[in-house]
Order: C-alpha cells, then structure tokens, then sequence
C-alpha cells in the first residue's frame, strides 16, 4: 500500500496523520518526508519535490510507503506527477486531511481538482476531517466540501474519517513519543507518585498519567478513522 498524504495547504496536520494514524497501523511502513522546509521532528526520508524522478523510481522497487509531501514542495509534486505520465497510478490512495478554517478548506478543493484533472480516480482521493470537537457535526462544519461532493463526484467522502481535537497531539513531540508508546509504558506512574517528594517530579508524572489517559481514547477515535479510510 502507498499512501500520498497532500494538501496545498500547511498546518492541517499531514505528519501527525503519518506518524499516529497511519504507521502504527501498517506494519514496518516507510514514511518519506517531501519538504524543503521541515520541522525538527520528523522521521523518515527527506526528498524535495523536484526529485520526483527518484521517488517514482524508489516507489516501484517497494510494496509500502507513506508520503508525507509537505506544503512548500505540493505544487512541484503535483505539477511533476502530471508530467510523468501515468506517474498517479503508484499511489494507492491520495489522502487530503482538512482542518475547518475557510482557506484550508478551499485549498482542499483545489488539491482535489489537481488530482482528479490528472486522472486520479474518485476512489483513491480520500478526506480526512482533523481537529473537530466531539460535538461538531461534520455536515455543517465544512458544508462548501460537502456541496462540491455532490456537484463533482470526484473524491471519496466519508463524514466518519474524523480525527477529533486533542491536546495530546501538541504534547506528544514534548514529550517525545507517540500515542503507542504511551500506551505500552507499562510504568507504573502511581506508585512513582506515592514514592516521590520533589515537586516537579510529581507534576511530570501526573502530566504522563494523564496523556496516557489521552492516548487511550485518541488510539480509539483513530482506529476508527483508519478503518473508514481504508474500506
């Protein structure tokens, strides 16, 4: 399975997609990184989008593959993998999270345009719907997705591929881990809190007990998210 994680947009949430929805769901998977500009934490491969000769090439010699192209190499990559032609039919699915702010919405349209304009089929363009509030009602939030959807029929649209807000996400490069980590720490936090008197290390062992609470419920939301995407 390759899996193109896109959108002309920045900040909608595409490596924390890769690292926390999709890698831990796929087995021994590859994340290559497509970004001039890259933050710190990121694992994986680092490509520019110009290179795209060499990622088609590298995509036919492997069976699995995550591609996070981050939003200051997008243009290139589309651009490029129209002019490979036929360069689309490496990726499995083209997954295009979106965040409810009106330019990421909008930019979410054009990403499904350029794709479907170069051939991708409607059922390899997928939506992931990220940071809703748990009582947000997808329909309405992002109704002008919803109105072209029915217009164009171009992309996959399934309203329970939704990654609800949380602030374990912001805590997790804090803290270095990732939502499986978590949840296999077999520390036992409340016998380190009953043994220890230094302030500081109290509050940092109620702040660890409490993002694992966190991960629970997140591992659950996204094993829901990633069964929607992948059916």
């Amino acid at each position: 399975m390759k899996i193109a994680i896109v959108n002309f947009s920045g900040n909608v949430g595409k490596s924390t997609i890769a690292k926390n929805l999709l890698k831990p769901r796929m087995d021994g998977i590859e994340i290559i990184n497509i970004e001039t500009i890259n933050s710190d934490d990121s694992d994986g491969q680092k490509m520019k989008g110009k290179q795209f000769g060499q990622l088609s090439e590298q995509l036919m010699l492997t069976d699995d593959a995550i591609i996070d192209v981050g939003s200051s190499n997008i243009e290139d990559f589309v651009k490029l993998m129209d002019r490979y032609d036929g360069s689309h039919e490496d990726f499995d699915i083209f997954l295009i999270p979106v965040v409810k702010e009106n330019k990421q919405v909008k930019d979410t349209i054009a990403t499904i345009n350029a794709l479907s304009s170069m051939g991708v089929p409607p059922e390899k363009i997928r939506v992931v719907f990220n940071r809703l509030d748990v009582d947000d009602i997808v329909e309405e939030i992002f109704y002008p997705l919803f109105g072209y959807y029915e217009d164009a029929k171009n992309f996959t649209l399934r309203p329970k591929a939704t990654i609800f807000d949380s602030e374990l996400y912001q805590n997790l490069s804090t803290y270095q881990t990732t939502i499986e980590q978590l949840l296999n720490d077999s520390t036992d936090f409340k016998a380190k809190l009953r043994e220890t008197n230094n302030p500081d290390e109290k509050l940092d062992i109620v702040a660890r007990i409490s993002l694992k609470r966190l991960a629970g419920s997140a591992k659950k939301n996204l094993d829901t998210v990633f069964d929607e995407i992948m059916r």
